[in-house]
């Protein structure tokens, strides 16, 4: 109540009283209802039930789906719901409505690659900057909504904060979401990044914050008792916290409280002994951590350690985001991606180690001295190479097999566009790597969908459901019954406009 009267008096004040307010208080004011003049109206279709984490199978047939000014104002069945006069109707008999897709983790640096997210139903990203994924193009429209993930409390040429370093702007054309020049010098690498002090921290999550990122990544360096303050700092906030722990043990993070742990064969590191953590303190970047990867990625599935670390992720509040698309060129029974109509959008050159065009493989380089040998002797090495990686892959998919027994919770996100995982296209190839886990359909749908309501408090998206934001997907098919019908869209609805995805198709 206390938020709501607070919202009720800056509604009085204008949009400049926004700024000083967290990000989840400016989600809340959005949620605030306005009047539409002319309502949009869904009838006839199956809503899917995506709520309780997939466990919930509520099905609403033949429902009624009211929108008006971009937000969902009504959902029942047709008997219950009555259709407004002068309503846009659109018939969806059929037809199957699910919540807009969200990717928890990709990178969009161009706009082919937010026209490719769009055409795959995916209407929200957590975007990240880095150097395999580039700037987040904030220019791009139309876009998916971008909810910007930032490094803290550390040194790093990407963050957003320090986004003019050596001239550079965030995104193509020049524009930036208002990196501060202050922290341009501090948060410079210089060649090797460092932690920032407590005092340092705590004003990089305020100004942060106020620069629009929605979710704080903690990284390598950071140190257990800053992870830990950093962790119950950005909830106080409101802000999301994703964690790639090195330096900090892997079970302090989770147990300070962390929202998620992003990225098969990084998370795996919560399994090696105390005498591999402890020189990762001082050498998080270097031989140390080469040797605690390699011991994480050949422990035994059966081991009783990968079964006690198991049970702590499951027991405690973090969820899983495995990104396991990024391996799943390495993984069996994959597909040349390039062939799916969304892949003409995508630039190779805004992508970081893409497949081969004509394969869809990986390509595997090796010593320009090789080649003096021979194309037979080239081919040899680098089909080892390949080799190599799909064991590589194949040992963190059966160590991943093993975690799941212990029934973590999960979130959808690519990685994209890295190692061969394309924007849009690679977040259903996630959803099908996590029914290959043993997720159902319903419950790998709620994965990109409702769960990031229920993990992040992100209560805009995520549900067909009064008070939710117009980002709606009619597919032909039940995708509960094969999660491959996900990718079956006749309806696509952001913000409750109607996109036109062909038209997408023809502005590469």
């Amino acid at each position: 109540m206390r938020l709501v009267r607070l919202l009720v008096v800056l509604s009085t004040l204008g949009v400049g009283a926004l700024a000083g307010l967290p990000a989840r208080a400016q989600t809340q004011l959005a949620l605030t209802p306005r009047v539409s003049s002319i309502p949009l109206v869904l009838v006839g279709g199956t809503v899917v039930d995506v709520t309780d984490w997939g466990h919930s199978a509520k099905d609403l047939p033949d429902a009624v789906v009211i929108v008006r000014d971009g937000r969902i104002t009504d959902v029942g069945s047709r008997m219950a719901v009555s259709i407004p006069k002068g309503a846009r109707v659109i018939d969806c008999t059929g037809k199957y409505l699910i919540p807009g897709l969200v990717d928890g983790f990709a990178g969009m640096n161009s706009q082919g690659q937010a026209s490719a997210f769009l055409y795959m139903g995916v209407t929200t990203v957590v975007a990240v900057s880095d150097s395999r994924r580039g700037w987040v193009d904030l220019a791009a429209s139309p876009s998916p909504h971008l909810y910007l993930m930032d490094s803290i409390g550390t040194t790093d040429n990407w963050n957003l904060l320090g986004s003019h370093l050596g001239g550079r702007s965030m995104v193509r054309g020049g524009q930036s979401p208002g990196g501060a020049p202050e922290w341009a010098a501090k948060l410079r690498e210089n060649g090797h990044p460092s932690e920032l002090s407590p005092e340092e921290t705590g004003r990089q999550i305020i100004d942060a914050a106020r620069m629009g990122t929605r979710v704080l990544w903690l990284g390598h360096n950071l140190t257990a008792v800053n992870t830990q303050w950093i962790v119950t700092r950005a909830h106080q906030m409101g802000l999301v916290t994703y964690g790639e722990f090195v330096a900090t043990p892997y079970k302090v993070g989770i147990e300070a409280g962390v929202d998620a742990l992003p990225q098969m064969g990084r998370y795996e590191l919560g399994v090696i002994p105390s005498e591999l953590q402890k020189p990762l303190v001082d050498d998080p970047e270097g031989a140390a951590v080469v040797t605690a990867y390699d011991y994480s990625e050949r422990l035994p599935p059966t081991d009783l350690h990968l079964r006690t670390y198991a049970k702590l992720i499951a027991s405690h509040h973090a969820a899983l985001l495995p990104a396991f698309s990024r391996y799943y060129l390495n993984l069996p029974a994959h597909r040349n991606l390039w062939k799916e109509p969304a892949a003409v959008l995508l630039d190779p050159e805004h992508m970081s180690n893409p497949s081969n065009r004509v394969t869809g493989e990986l390509d595997y380089s090796v010593g320009s001295w090789v080649h003096r040998l021979g194309p037979m002797t080239l081919r040899w090495m680098e089909d080892g190479q390949r080799k190599k990686a799909d064991q590589s892959a194949l040992r963190l998919w059966n160590i991943n097999e093993a975690i799941f027994a212990s029934y973590p919770r999960y979130l959808a996100g690519s990685g994209a566009p890295v190692d061969g995982s394309m924007p849009g296209i690679s977040l259903h190839t996630e959803l099908e790597l996590l029914v290959r886990l043993g997720l159902s359909p319903r419950e790998a749908l709620a994965a990109a969908t409702n769960n990031f309501a229920l993990q992040y408090d992100w209560n805009e998206l995520g549900l067909i459901a009064p008070g939710r934001r117009a980002d709606i997907l009619a597919v032909d098919a039940d995708p509960t019954q094969n999660i491959w019908n996900a990718r079956r869209i006749s309806l696509l609805l952001m913000d409750g406009n109607v996109v036109d995805r062909e038209g997408l198709l023809q502005k590469r």
